[in-house]
């Protein structure tokens, strides 16, 4: 995954940054929020590491920039910290859109589980993604275009696929209301 760095410390930045590479993955490190911020808008990232204390823009000041942005993609943004783990801290941390934490010291074992989870998500993300790509729909008709750009109504669309399971997805309210109108109709 692509990642970017921002910490202040060189010491903790390095080993950040050899753990991360030793998984695998490609990092650009910086020494300051404001560095990695600017690094981030030219070329985004999959996952941010940020420090919460740094001078200049500080990590939930970066987060928050980085969720006031229309990325095409989401971003998992990971806090660490040394002192700040009061709950009122990781409640402000949240509500900035920090997705998880992990306390000063790092260890690589929790780099990794950290990461795991995140490369879930991050697939989740693009897979939901895919699918709303691939059902173009009026919200007017509720018509879907297929890949002639051929408008027909869901019914029709789903009775076309290949997914031998698409039928079955009625809900139990009109489940029933069909049964009923079969019902009055014999």
């Amino acid at each position: 995954m692509k990642m970017i760095v921002a910490e202040d410390d060189p010491l903790s930045r390095e080993i950040i940054v050899q753990i991360l590479t030793n998984l695998g993955h490609h990092v650009r490190a910086f020494p300051t929020g404001d560095a990695a911020w600017g690094a981030f808008q030219q070329e985004p990232a999959e996952v941010i590491f940020s420090d919460w204390v740094m001078p200049g823009l500080d990590g939930l000041e970066f987060c928050r920039r980085i969720r006031q942005l229309q990325t095409k993609s989401y971003v998992y943004f990971i806090l660490a910290t040394g002192g700040r783990t009061e709950n009122a801290d990781h409640d402000a941390a949240v509500r900035a859109g920090v997705d998880d934490f992990l306390i000063k010291p790092v260890n690589p074992d929790e780099i990794w589980r950290r990461l795991f989870v995140a490369k879930r998500i991050l697939d989740f993300t693009r897979h939901i993604r895919q699918i709303k790509a691939l059902l173009p729909a009026c919200m007017v008709c509720k018509k879907i275009r297929d890949d002639n750009a051929y408008w027909q109504d869901f019914e029709s669309y789903i009775q076309e696929q290949p997914n031998e399971d698409s039928s079955a997805y009625i809900c139990p309210d009109c489940q029933r209301a069909q049964a009923e109108a079969a019902a009055q109709h014999h």
